[in-house]
């Protein structure tokens, strides 16, 4: 059995890992989808790790999986938890000293997100609120559960702070990327992991919200992950 902590990415809702979490506890495992504070404009990424830690409580050998921006704050939860394994799903994979806010233009996102969508023959421009982007392959019964949760509060206060890491952590790590990700197109994921972790990303079918999309796949990739550690 494994300890599995699921950190969403912006807007902090732990409804994002619903129907990843019961799949998991099915199998045996111990599973908790932390919430994030992500609406309070005093907390920031230390804030957030503060989160996950209280969430994660006395457990340990713990397989952390962190969603898009989760990706900020899950390293430092590794430097205060005993963690196994990390786990990146689709996520802003940070760099010493870099804000969130500044990971888009340094990266190149917006760029590669264009050549994708011309390369697919789409136009980011018939896509401004970024539905299409998050959502084009979620079922449309759980787009409109989404939809009638409303889009969560997300604080521009961490975006605005330096990632506070000297250096990755040293916990094994793990790129999982959904080859059909809008918002975050395989081929500039694939090109960030190997820049900034020296590692290629496993890939599977979906697009950014897999949990979402393809939660049977992406336990079997989970429970896989922690049966290799």
């Amino acid at each position: 059995m494994a300890a599995f902590i699921l950190i969403p990415g912006a807007g902090g809702q732990a409804w994002y890992w619903h129907r990843v979490v019961p799949l998991l506890r099915d199998r045996g495992h111990d599973v908790v989808a932390v919430e994030l504070p992500a609406a309070d404009d005093a907390a920031g990424l230390a804030e957030y790790a503060d989160a996950v830690l209280a969430a994660i409580g006395s457990r340990t050998e713990l397989v952390l999986v962190a969603q898009s921006m989760g990706g900020f704050t899950a390293p430092l939860v590794c430097e205060r938890a005993d963690v196994a394994l990390l786990v990146l799903l689709n996520a802003m994979i940070p760099k010493p000293g870099e804000p969130p806010g500044e990971w888009w233009g340094v990266t190149g996102c917006a760029a590669a997100r264009e050549e994708q969508a011309a390369r697919d023959g789409r136009s980011l421009d018939d896509d401004p609120d970024l539905l299409d982007a998050f959502f084009h392959d979620v079922p449309p019964e759980v787009t409109a559960e989404a939809m009638a949760l409303g889009e969560p509060r997300q604080s521009d206060t961490p975006f605005g702070r330096p990632w506070p890491l000297e250096r990755w952590p040293d916990v094994p790590t793990r790129v999982l990327q959904g080859r059909d990700d809008r918002l975050f197109p395989v081929e500039f994921q694939r090109a960030v992991a190997e820049d900034r972790l020296g590692v290629m990303p496993d890939e599977m079918p979906g697009g950014h919200l897999v949990a979402l999309s393809r939660p049977e796949e992406l336990a079997d990739r989970l429970e896989a992950y922690a049966a290799e550690r």
